[in-house]
Order: C-alpha cells, then sequence, then structure tokens
C-alpha cells in the first residue's frame, strides 16, 4: 500500500463532505462543495446513498407551496405531462406523502461516540480548562499516548498501537484490495460529516489552531479504522441492497423545477411591470449597501424618505483584507473565503485624538482583566464553590432583568458603549510576507481599489454625502451570530471595510489621480462615510466624527431620515404597525430569543443590473441585488468580476439554506433549544454526537410543519448584452460548468435587443423567456425557432 495510493483515496473520498465552518466565522457555504463539477442530480444522489440525507423538499412542503400559490398549477401540470406524470398535482402529493422512508440503524454507533470524544478533546479551542496533553504533536500521536487510559478502548500498552497514521491504515487494511479504499475511506468520512467537514476546514484554511495543534482526515481515519479493526468490527458494514427509486426522485425533481420556474416567473413579471427609467433628480446622499439580501429592504425604505440614490455592492467593498481588533488584538478575515487576503487593517488614532485613544487602551485593558478574573474565580478550585455562592444572587438579578427589560438594558447599553470609530480611524498595510517586505500601500493601489468599485457600480454622478454602509447584527446567547454577519466578509461585520473605503476615497492624492488617470471628478464637495447597518435593527450609524462642519445640515436630515426609515423598515419586516423599532430591540438582546431575525432566509435570486430595474418594487427580501450599468463596462471586466466572485458566493450561500431547510438534520443544526457549545467552535445536540454543520432550525422554518424558507435553487438575471456574458461563460469553465450542472440558473435581459430576456441552457444555448426560442451560442444575431422538447431535462 503505497502512500499516495492512501492519499489519493482520501482526496477523493473527502468530495462527500464539506467544510464544516466555526462559530466565530460562520460562513454559509454548500455543503456539496465537492461535487460542483458534477451535477445537482448527481450530487444529491451521492448525497442520498453516501449520507442517508432528504435531498429533495418533503411533500408537506411542496403541498405548502401549491396550496400558497408559489407554485403555479399551469407551470407544474405542464412540466408533470412533459415527464410522463399525466395525473392531477394532487395525486402525486399524495402519492409522495405515502412514500415510507427507511431509518438505518447505525452498526457503529459505539464507534462515532468513541471518536467524538476524542475529536471534541484534541480540538477544543479554549472552552476546555484543562486541554488534552500531547496535543502540539498532533492528532495521531497525542492520542496514541493517551489510548491506554480509556478503558472503552481496551487497551493495555501503547506499543500495541502502530507508531503513525499510515501503519495504523496500513494494518486496519490488510485484507482489502486497493481499489476498496475509496469506498472504505468515504464510508467512514461520511459517518460524521460535521466532525470530518471541521478536520477540512481546519486543514485547508491552516488556521493558528492547526498550525499549533494539526490534525489531517488521514490522522482521523488511522484512528478511526485501528479501533473497528481493534474491536474487530467490519470496516464498512454490509447494507441491504436497496433499489433506488428513481421515478420518486424524478416526480419530486418535477416538483423542485415547476416550483423554481414559478418563482422565475414572479421575479420577470414583477421587473416588467413598469419600464426603466433613468434617475437624473438631484441627490441628497447615495448609499451603497452589500448585496444581501437584507438590504433590499433597507433600501427601498430609505429610497421613500427623500431624493436618495441607493446601490448594491459585495459587502468587502472589494478590499482582500484581514482586520486587527482593537479590542482583543485578534486578527480576523474580512474578505470572502475564496479570495486570498492581500492587506491588514488596523486602527490608529485620528489627529489631535491620541489622548482618547490611550484612555480607551486602558479601559480596555482592565476590562480584559476583569472579565479573566471573574474566569478564574469560577474555574479555580479553592474558589469556585465560594464563588458561585456568594455571587449567584447577583447573577440572577442580572438574568431577571435581561429577561424582563431585554430592550432597556440594549438601550444602556448602546448610550454608554465606547465606539473607537469616534477617535480612531483604520490604516491599510500590506500582509508582509517577507521580513523585508515594506507594508505601505502605494497610491496606484489605493487608486485601483476604489476606481474598481466605482467601476462595478456605474457611478455616473456624486452627491454631497457618499456612505459606504457594511452590515452586522445584534444578537444575544445565539452560538450562530456570526451567521447572521457579512458572508462576504467571511460572517464578520462589514463596518471595517466601509470605513476603509470611505477612507481612501476621501484622500487627495486618490482623488487626483482618479481625475488624471481615469476622468473620474469627484466634486469637492462630495464626502465619503463609513457606516454599519444592524440587521437585527435597521438602525444605521455612521461613523462620521471626521465629517466637516459645512456638511453638518445635510447629515442630520440624513440621519433624521435614517430614522424613519428604520420605522417602516422594522415595520414591514417584523408585521407589526406599532413600536416596531422597540420590538426590534427588545429580540436583538433577549436572551432566550431563538430567531432574533431571519438572516438570508428566502434567498432565491441575484439580480445584476441598475437600480432602476428594482427600484420601487417589494422583493420581498428575496434577491442580492449587485449594482451594474453596461453601458460604463465596455471591456466586460466587471460584469465577469462579478460573476467570478459575488455570484459564486451567494451560489454558495443559496445551496447552504436549500440543504439545511431539506434536511435539517443531516446538513443544518438541528434545534437551538438543544443545543451545547463544543471546544468553542461547534455545536452538538444534546451531550455529544457528530459536530452540526448548518445553520439551526429555527433560522429556516416557522414551526416545525410550517416553512419559511423556500429551498429553490438561485435563479440570476443580469442585465448585458448576450454577446458579452456568452464571451465572459466561455473564457470561464468554472462558471459555465456552475450552468450546466444546473447548480443556477441565469437569465439575461438584453439591452441591445429591447430588453429581451432569455434563458441560459446547456451547452451556451438560449431559450426566449417569452416565445420559448432557442438562440445558438455563436452570437444571438440569428434566431432559429425550435420546438422546446425538454426544458428541464
Amino acid at each position: 500500500m503505497s502512500q499516495q495510493h492512501v492519499l489519493t483515496s482520501i482526496e477523493e473520498a473527502s468530495k462527500v463532505i464539506g467544510k464544516t465552518w466555526p462559530l466565530y466565522s460562520f460562513v454559509t457555504s454548500n455543503p456539496l462543495a465537492g461535487y460542483e463539477q458534477s451535477s445537482f442530480k448527481e450530487a444529491i444522489q451521492s448525497a442520498k446513498e453516501h449520507l442517508g440525507a432528504q435531498i429533495f423538499p418533503e411533500a408537506s412542503v411542496y403541498r405548502q407551496a401549491l396550496n400558497q400559490g408559489e407554485i403555479q398549477r399551469e407551470a407544474l401540470s405542464k412540466l408533470l405531462k412533459e415527464n410522463g406524470f399525466d395525473q392531477a398535482p394532487e395525486y402525486y402529493l399524495d402519492v409522495m406523502e405515502s412514500a415510507k422512508s427507511t431509518e438505518e440503524v447505525n452498526v457503529q454507533h459505539d464507534l462515532d461516540r468513541m471518536m467524538a470524544k476524542w475529536l471534541a478533546a484534541f480540538m477544543d479551542e479554549g472552552l476546555a480548562e484543562w486541554e488534552m496533553p500531547g496535543k502540539k504533536e498532533g492528532f495521531y500521536q497525542a492520542w496514541r499516548k493517551l489510548a491506554k487510559y480509556d478503558k472503552e478502548l481496551g487497551i493495555t500498552y501503547e506499543n500495541v498501537i502502530p507508531k503513525n497514521s499510515s501503519e495504523a491504515l496500513r494494518e486496519a487494511l490488510k485484507d482489502h484490495p486497493h481499489d476498496e479504499y475509496t469506498n472504505i475511506f468515504t464510508y467512514h468520512l461520511a459517518s460524521m460529516p460535521g466532525w470530518t467537514g471541521y478536520i477540512n476546514y481546519r486543514s485547508e484554511s491552516n488556521s493558528l489552531w492547526q498550525q499549533k495543534y494539526p490534525i489531517s482526515l488521514q490522522d482521523y481515519l488511522g484512528v478511526r479504522l485501528w479501533i473497528a479493526h481493534h474491536w474487530k468490527m467490519e470496516i464498512v458494514p454490509t447494507k441491504e441492497e436497496s433499489k433506488v427509486d428513481l421515478d420518486s426522485m424524478k416526480l419530486q425533481y418535477v416538483w423542485l423545477k415547476a416550483w423554481e420556474k414559478s418563482w422565475q416567473n414572479e421575479l420577470l413579471n414583477l421587473l416588467e411591470k413598469e419600464s426603466i427609467q433613468e434617475n437624473n433628480a438631484s441627490l441628497d446622499a447615495q448609499l451603497v449597501f452589500c448585496i444581501d439580501t437584507r438590504s433590499e429592504l433597507i433600501r427601498r425604505h430609505i429610497e421613500s424618505k427623500g431624493s436618495y440614490e441607493t446601490f448594491g455592492y459585495a459587502g468587502f467593498f472589494g478590499i482582500a483584507m484581514d482586520y486587527k481588533s482593537i479590542e482583543d488584538g485578534q486578527i480576523r478575515k474580512s474578505c470572502p473565503p475564496i479570495v486570498a487576503s492581500a492587506y491588514q487593517v488596523s486602527e490608529v488614532p485620528q489627529a489631535k485624538k491620541e489622548q482618547s485613544f490611550q484612555r480607551f487602551e486602558r479601559r480596555n485593558k482592565q476590562l480584559k482583566f476583569g472579565k479573566y478574573f471573574l474566569k478564574r474565580m469560577k474555574n479555580m478550585l479553592p474558589s469556585a464553590f465560594g464563588f458561585v455562592e456568594g455571587s449567584g444572587f447577583f447573577y440572577g438579578l442580572i438574568l431577571m432583568a435581561r429577561t424582563i427589560s431585554p430592550r432597556y438594558l440594549y438601550r444602556i447599553k448602546q448610550k454608554y458603549a465606547t465606539s473607537h470609530e469616534t477617535f480612531c480611524e483604520p490604516e491599510l498595510q500590506h500582509i508582509a510576507k517577507h521580513k523585508s517586505e515594506t507594508l505601505d500601500i502605494p497610491l496606484i493601489e489605493k487608486v485601483a481599489i476604489v476606481k474598481s468599485a466605482f467601476d462595478l457600480l456605474g457611478w455616473s454622478q456624486f452627491a454631497r454625502l457618499v456612505l459606504f454602509v457594511g452590515h452586522g447584527s445584534h444578537t444575544a446567547n445565539n452560538p450562530f451570530g456570526s451567521s447572521l454577519d457579512c458572508g462576504a466578509c467571511a460572517a464578520s461585520p462589514g463596518r471595517h471595510n466601509a470605513r476603509m473605503l470611505a477612507s481612501l476615497a476621501n484622500e487627495p492624492e486618490v482623488r487626483k489621480s482618479l481625475q488624471e488617470d481615469h476622468d473620474i471628478v469627484i466634486p469637492e464637495s462630495t464626502i465619503f462615510i463609513g457606516g454599519e447597518h444592524n440587521t437585527t435593527t435597521d438602525d444605521i450609524v455612521l461613523f462620521d466624527s471626521e465629517v466637516p462642519y459645512s456638511h453638518r445640515e445635510d447629515l442630520r436630515k440624513l440621519k433624521a431620515d435614517l430614522k424613519l426609515a428604520q420605522g417602516t423598515a422594522t415595520q414591514d419586516r417584523l408585521q407589526v404597525k406599532n413600536n416596531s423599532i422597540e420590538k426590534a430591540e427588545e429580540k436583538a438582546n433577549y436572551w432566550g430569543e431563538t430567531r432574533p431575525e431571519w438572516g438570508l432566509a428566502k434567498n432565491a435570486g441575484f439580480i445584476v443590473g441598475p437600480r432602476a430595474l428594482t427600484k420601487n418594487k417589494n422583493l420581498e427580501s428575496k434577491c442580492f441585488l449587485h449594482s451594474y450599468d453596461w453601458k460604463q463596462d465596455s471591456t466586460g471586466k466587471a460584469l465577469e468580476g462579478i460573476m467570478q466572485g459575488p455570484m459564486v458566493v451567494t451560489q454558495w450561500i443559496n445551496n447552504h439554506y436549500y440543504f439545511s431547510t431539506v434536511d435539517n438534520s443531516t446538513f443544518g443544526g438541528g434545534s437551538k433549544i438543544t443545543h451545547n457549545i463544543t471546544g468553542k467552535f461547534g455545536v452538538v445536540q444534546g451531550n455529544g454526537g457528530d459536530l452540526k454543520m448548518g445553520l439551526p432550525l429555527e433560522s429556516i422554518k416557522k414551526s416545525d410543519d410550517e416553512m419559511y424558507h423556500a429551498p429553490l435553487r438561485l435563479s440570476v438575471l443580469i442585465q448585458a448584452p448576450l454577446a458579452r456574458i456568452e464571451e465572459i461563460l466561455s473564457r470561464n469553465e468554472n462558471l459555465q460548468k456552475l450552468l450546466d450542472n444546473e447548480w443556477i440558473y441565469l437569465m439575461v435581459m438584453d439591452p441591445l435587443n429591447e430588453n429581451e430576456i432569455k434563458r441560459y441552457s446547456r451547452g451556451l444555448e438560449w431559450i426566449q423567456s417569452t416565445a420559448q426560442k432557442k438562440v445558438g451560442a455563436v452570437g444571438a444575431k440569428k434566431v432559429k425557432e425550435v420546438i422546446l422538447e425538454e426544458v428541464f431535462a
């Protein structure tokens, strides 16, 4: 057995698992990302076979969608007939509901429980007061030294265990041919996809914890398979061959596609209600938000309060950066996970505000010591019992106050919070790869960052106030809090990126270079300001400490309108008429609230085009909105960047929500009520078992029986010349594969052809949305009518 053969087999087997992201950076990604080179059908069939997962919405969910009109009967009946199902829709709902799913007994439960115990001990990231000995030597070696003390294992001496994971695999697999390795590894990786997904995450990200305490899938398999061999278990338990009901899968897939087609029809009908008109009115301010679906709501309400123009841009604002926190000194990624960080942003005092900066540092040190002291008092043996007895009364009062009046405590906290943004400014530097490397950023790079933003947004004029508004959330007692922050910032708040871009755009040298070298003239009266949208309360905070006096009246009016927008936005989102802001603040700060906000639930579309395309239309927070003006992108580079970046990331998010919804037990997080945090990085249900890899039940369903998020694949609509999009797809095989493999849908609104909408079909072909024609990939010059045989085959 060669080592290379083992590694190749492990790599192939690892496709079955995705990445389990840590709670402090919970990125919503596709759990079946390893299969994105395969078709959606092949991927879900593999998930069903290896993970035993539910891969389509339940029949009861389809019934709800049909009854609520989300599935159009005409579209559904047509697709059913085209695929050989001639009965009424209700008949097939009854068929799907009567189909019995057999639950398999986990014959390796004891092995799973043993591995979960050891993985939790080794991978702990500071929750345990006493850490597992020998962790620096790696998982396998640490386990080998301690295994003899675990009576359940039945190991008396250390030397009976192979010296490394390669030898352990060799011993465990000695009776199995090489061509069985991939199947064996797949089975054992899929047995605990949450834990193995987190090993996968740590290995690929090479996090600080991974660098200090290394673990690999080979180590995991070496320990697991050797224990199975030692216990004389079957390496791969024999299963009764179960025939896959292809007709049942086909039927469920037809219902899914009918639902998706219905949503696309609904979206196109909404966009076609009014003609596209350019907005040339005098502007009070311009605001750039993240493309996040929650921004659609607040943008709509802000625009209704005055002459405001809003844009959508990926929430990291084009800066591939890490952020060093002034509060705890930790460095966190603040750009998409698929983008390598090039810069690091830290805080430095503003001019003449060094004393405020120093006071903050002193106070921060005192707070850190206080937290450390309380933790030691609770955990040290001599003081633990006495401290708990003595302080229990006061903790009880605090808990009572947090339960009875969470909104009041939230207001107090906000009032007396010290914001370092009032006396600090962000500083951008290169991430040094070598000690001799200079950290300063040359002017040409600063200009490129700002110009890229203007190019992607299709900017044509500048108001006196221009805001870059990142977003974050505020929740209490919520392990999944980071999942509500900005996905484009690797589940961090977007405020740091927004402040950084505003700072760069305000630099005189940057403005001068933009004018002289790129013909982008920014008026002297234009001021750029960073801000943050709190998606839980819809409050918008502006970091305006350096705004000149000449703009104070403009700023006052803007803040007043933002407050009005918060009121109507919370009314809209929470569906309450009175005291909506108070209700939102209560949900944000109540420790027992399982659903402080819905996050990106209901996401189903991604629209790339000018705001005029969607303005004054209620998209119900179902769409990501990215600003783009095809007329200002003659080369197509801006659009290519959007399709390579934001479109791929939104597909990750969409698929995470899809799979968390259709099988929350396998791909999701289960109920928050029974969550237990393990190792500071994940949750388990109850007192152990597999690490949960996805969103909790409360984030996607109204109740156990009532849906909230509609599990639909992402439908992308781009307004741009069709030929330009064809060129981009021809150059980017990965994007074409996402479309051909049906992970996402693409519709194009061609402005050179009276905004006619065409849908992408496999092999760079196009189907007219209305007349149902196919257009060849060679440029859309000749339109050839063909019979639509199987649109959804």
